[in-house]
């Protein structure tokens, strides 16, 4: 049976979103992929953005406010929860980054407490300490980390999170740039031997697109995030095909709303109004924008 089109309007630019949402009959909005990280960090990531130019796009930051300014917008536009996700680029980081984001947890109490790892000798305790004082979810960064998923310094760190059903959200889609270990393969790999594993695969896998939805289907734990997929921006390099909406349809209890908040080329309104232009509903949207998330985490 094919979805019934829905009759949520998309908002027409980031002032417009509460009407989005009050529209849906939804108590706000949870995005599970937004970035607060370190000033330092924070600069290294908007400069590598400010370097990266595909197809004569920029893929510069539109929103380059300092912090407090960038939670009031997204207070503003009516997301009720984020995370910060962080991720480390060489050993010996994660713990650091780990001890920022428990600090701007306690400081943010709308941020779920986010943590990230790295692989080396060290992983397994740090993931550990950090799960035993509250983290609610962790980043994975195959692409920028460089590291092989099914490193077997990182074989108890996956077990921990899979016991403790504590999602990760994973960037293992080779999108902008393929990296050693990008792709459905290594990771696939990570979930034959870790089934329970709470990942939500970022980027809707872009570009890997159809190779992560059959990896979803095939492993019932696994989500995936919508940051960046079928917005104008990204349709121009990266187009989501037509022929898998209906499988967006039927995994649609197991789709998480993501933006990238705030290294995003576009405006914030431009990821909903993608959502709904897909044609598959307003619970399918209600679910994405807000009720997966809202179970997944408890909220």
């Amino acid at each position: 049976m094919p979805p019934a089109v829905g009759a949520a309007r998309p908002p027409l630019d980031d002032a417009d979103i509460p009407h989005f949402w009050r529209s849906l009959g939804l108590p706000g909005l949870i995005d599970v992929h937004t970035h607060f990280m370190p000033d330092n960090v924070l600069r290294k990531v908007r400069a590598y953005f400010d370097r990266f130019e595909e197809a004569g796009v920029s893929w510069s930051a539109f929103y380059r406010q300092d912090e407090e300014e960038r939670l009031r917008l997204l207070r503003a536009f009516g997301v009720r929860r984020f995370t910060a996700l962080l991720y480390p680029h060489r050993p010996d980081m994660a713990e650091w980054l780990n001890g920022w984001g428990a600090g701007f947890a306690a400081r943010t109490p709308d941020c779920l407490r986010t943590a990230t790892f790295f692989a080396e000798p060290s992983a397994a305790r740090y993931v550990a300490e950090a799960l035993s004082e509250g983290t609610r979810v962790f980043k994975a960064h195959i692409q920028v980390g460089g590291y092989d998923p099914r490193d077997p310094l990182l074989d108890p760190v996956w077990g921990m999170l899979a016991e403790s059903a504590t999602p990760v959200v994973v960037h293992c889609g080779s999108g902008p740039e393929p990296g050693r270990h990008t792709g459905p393969a290594a990771f696939g790999d990570v979930l034959a031997r870790h089934p329970r594993l709470v990942a939500i695969v970022a980027h809707m896998g872009m570009p890997e697109y159809a190779e992560f939805l059959a990896l979803a289907e095939r492993h019932p734990a696994m989500l995936l995030d919508t940051t960046m997929a079928f917005t104008g921006f990204t349709e121009k390099s990266r187009p989501w095909p037509a022929d898998l909406t209906p499988r967006l349809a039927d995994l649609g209890d197991r789709i998480l709303l993501g933006t990238d908040f705030p290294n995003i080329p576009y405006a914030y309104a431009d990821q909903l109004s993608a959502l709904v232009r897909l044609d598959l509903g307003d619970d399918w949207v209600r679910a994405v924008c807000h009720d997966n998330a809202a179970r997944l985490f408890g909220l």
